[in-house]
């Protein structure tokens, strides 16, 4: 089993683009995180092995949560970014039989986080 390792934070200005990456071996539902300052961790999209996907309001249509758990490598590709979407981001994973892969999953296992940084 690998534990998640998150790459490709940054900083970028606001209506561009970014793409995070993590590698995570041994789990059937990922997902990925962010925390704002100030503010609590949330868990914004998820991806099954049977490749569903959930997302929260917030990012929905924005960001695309894509790759395979199988093969341990997934990504979130950001778009139309916002100062507001600054934050810390987090990989977290989980090996689960019998619930369902979402948002709302409790994620046993998580990544140190990759910051992106919005500029207006």
């Amino acid at each position: 089993q690998l534990r998640p390792v998150e790459s490709g934070g940054g900083s970028v200005e606001a209506g561009g683009s970014r793409r995070l990456s993590c590698v995570a071996i041994g789990y059937n539902c990922m997902a990925w995180a962010r925390q704002a300052p100030g503010k609590e961790r949330e868990v914004i999209a998820s991806l099954s092995e049977k490749s569903q996907v959930t997302y929260t309001e917030a990012i929905r249509g924005r960001f695309t949560i894509s790759g395979s758990t199988t093969k341990g490598l997934i990504y979130l590709e950001m778009n139309g970014l916002k100062p507001e979407d600054s934050a810390i981001y987090y990989c977290a994973a989980t090996y689960r039989r019998g619930a369902e892969c979402s948002v709302r999953l409790d994620y046993t296992d998580w990544g140190q986080g990759t910051q992106v940084t919005v500029s207006s």
